[in-house]
């Protein structure tokens, strides 16, 4: 408890670096179980480097292929395509459904930020409040950016309770669906109780070229995922006895399958967009660094509480194992509600996590997808001051704080409490 006091403290209180807390918590930790100082730093060397390798690449093109889609206008062609199904009139709806769709590959406030001119457009068209049309689209970007790998703080969970890849994206991508709508049914409910702000109609820069189409767009998201799920759902490695079963498995392959969309994205560039790609490139790698740093952080943190065999511990106090599946959920949390990132909450409760996972019964491939799922819907809870993600809102909507705490924050809570009961309904069908 030490060590997640500590990680709460630096990262929420002084604004350090995840990362270096992770750092110091790791240290802390090995040193209050004993440990000496020379196995406390291999330990963290091991653990940095075995959770980095085994996800960064993966991460590295996730964050590539989200980029990579900004860049094309294939966002914008999808918003568009939904406003056109859906209607003006249902502009908020029209919004959340657009979060959900683009949130999928792109991180939630690249997703806002990007899509902030056509919310503004929007709320100006249909004469919604600005704070029903922000919260909309937030919570739709937000619900599958914490339930859905490849987003890195559930990839990187997925990757330290060694779930499987392909039936966290599906499970996560289903139950993202209830918790998206409970968002937008609260910010519906709730931002019509309060006045609507002013909003000034906004300069929208059409881009120039060609935009792809349709198909296009939805391709690399979709090829991908598809890609994924059947490598997972069809067993493939058991089962390779043909040429396309074997093609397939490839392909499937997490980092096979990102590449390929990355591939169908280029495809779609416009013309004189061809000379950007580099630029893109050196983009996806350097904002994906930060977070591989936090990863690798979490990653020698979890390798530390293993080291101390904080599961046997822990395990000797029936209060704690009787919670069973609540407690990835709670653990995840308060981290988030404390220190304001989600991706840095469901890492740090994945390290604590992970050795507890036999105490509490959850130690079968079906108790780590539930196990992660549990921690993903943690980290939508509660999403405030303290949460960067809350500051991109605001700021680029024009929204006041309070009125932002009322509608939005209060939005997150309901979420992760529909996602966590989504996931124990998922543990009466699975296991």
């Amino acid at each position: 408890m030490a060590g997640i006091v500590l990680i709460i403290i630096l990262t929420a209180r002084y604004r350090i670096h995840a990362f270096f807390a992770l750092l110091m918590a790791s240290m802390l930790t090995g040193l209050i179980f004993g440990l000496p100082v020379t196995d406390i730093l291999s330990t963290i060397k091991t653990g940095f480097g075995q959770i980095v390798g085994s996800l960064g690449l993966l991460i590295i093109l996730g964050t590539t292929l989200g980029l990579m889609l900004e860049h094309t206008g294939s966002t914008s062609v999808l918003a568009a395509y939904v406003l056109r199904k859906t209607g003006t009139g249902r502009s908020s709806l029209a919004l959340n459904i657009i979060g959900y769709v683009v949130g999928m590959p792109i991180f939630c406030d690249s997703g806002f930020i990007v899509l902030s001119g056509l919310n503004k457009a929007m709320a100006v068209r249909s004469g919604i409040s600005m704070l029903i049309m922000a919260s909309s689209l937030a919570t739709g970007l937000y619900a599958v950016h914490c339930m859905m790998p490849p987003h890195p703080g559930i990839m990187a969970a997925t990757g330290i309770i060694q779930a499987d890849v392909g039936k966290v994206m599906l499970y996560g991508l289903l139950i993202a669906l209830p918790a998206s709508a409970c968002g937008y049914a609260w910010s519906l409910y709730a931002g019509h109780k309060l006045p609507a702000p002013p909003v000034e109609a906004p300069d929208i820069t059409i881009p120039s070229g060609r935009l792809p189409s349709v198909g296009m767009a939805v391709l690399p998201i979709a090829i991908p995922i598809l890609l994924i799920a059947l490598r997972s759902f069809l067993a493939l490695e058991k089962n390779a006895t043909s040429l396309v079963i074997q093609t397939l498995n490839i392909l499937g392959i997490p980092e096979v399958a990102i590449t390929i969309g990355i591939i169908l994205t280029l495809l779609s560039l416009r013309n004189g967009q061809a000379s950007n790609v580099r630029k893109i490139l050196v983009e996806g790698a350097e904002k994906a660094s930060g977070i591989l740093v936090i990863i690798g952080g979490g990653g020698a943190f979890g390798a530390i509480l293993a080291k101390a065999d904080l599961g046997r511990h822990i395990a000797e106090n029936p209060a704690i194992t009787g919670t069973g599946i609540l407690l990835p959920f709670l653990i995840t949390a308060i981290i988030k509600t404390a220190q304001g990132s989600s991706t840095v909450a469901i890492i740090t409760a994945a390290s604590i996590i992970h050795p507890l996972l036999p105490a509490l019964g959850l130690n079968t491939p079906d108790g780590n997808i539930l196990s992660v799922l549990a921690m993903g819907a943690g980290s939508m809870m509660i999403s405030h001051t303290n949460d960067a993600y809350f500051w991109v809102i605001s700021r680029f909507s024009g929204l006041e704080i309070k009125d932002m705490l009322r509608v939005y924050t209060t939005a997150t809570l309901i979420m992760g409490i529909a996602a966590m009961s989504g996931v124990y309904l998922l543990s009466l069908l699975i296991r």
